[in-house]
């Protein structure tokens, strides 16, 4: 079973030695990554390739619709684990254009365990349904609600425990929101980057 994936593994494995015969040594010795992804599980949306790194340059999580909740164990884990250990400089929340999730949260159907995790982006709506009703079309409000779930997002990581630790310690951290665009392969940086204290209160006060 699944034969064509190992083949593929053996052929991308053979080329990356080519390439570099010591890839794959310096990566069993260490990791050390500048950036940390917090992005959706959308199998379209693949990290490392979407800017172009290598394993080992970019530690990524991922769930459904980009979420970084504050109650989440997994999350938080891995943010410990990047901000603590690897000591990243940029994390990265990057949500996508046409996100099934952000869409199912507000939709009006049912879905089971998954409404329950997506209970923020709702939230997220209902704090901004004013400007989003003023959108035309369903597929606009999306996106837009899209942008403001990663901003959202954004504001929840740089809130976290573990980034004011950091920044107390005079530790180099930024904290980004992007949204990946299916239709072009772009990023579109939303221009809400936080790096202390106060810039998450200035720029993130009403989300």
């Amino acid at each position: 079973m699944l034969e064509d994936l190992k083949a593929n593994n053996r052929a991308w494995s053979l080329k990356k030695t080519q390439v570099d015969p010591n890839f794959f040594k310096r990566l069993e010795n260490q990791q050390s990554p500048k950036y940390l992804w917090i992005g959706c599980s959308d199998s379209r949306v693949p990290a490392n390739e979407i800017v172009d790194l290598d394993p080992g340059e970019l530690f990524v999580h991922r769930n459904v619709a980009n979420l970084a909740p504050p109650q989440d164990a997994n999350y938080l884990s891995v943010l410990q684990f990047a901000v603590d250990v690897l000591k990243v400089e940029h994390i990265l929340v990057v949500g996508h254009y046409g996100c099934g999730g952000v869409a199912a949260a507000v939709d009006g159907k049912r879905r089971g365990l998954v409404d329950h995790w997506l209970h923020p982006i709702r939230e997220v709506h209902e704090h901004h349904r004013h400007d989003l009703e003023a959108i035309d079309g369903d597929r606009a409000k999306w996106d837009r609600l899209v942008e403001l779930n990663v901003i959202r997002q954004v504001k929840n990581v740089a809130s976290d425990i573990f980034v004011q630790d950091a920044w107390a310690r005079g530790q180099t951290l930024n904290v980004h929101g992007w949204v990946y665009s299916l239709h072009n392969g772009l990023v579109n940086d939303l221009g809400v980057t936080v790096s202390n204290f106060d810039e998450v209160s200035d720029r993130l006060y009403d989300f």
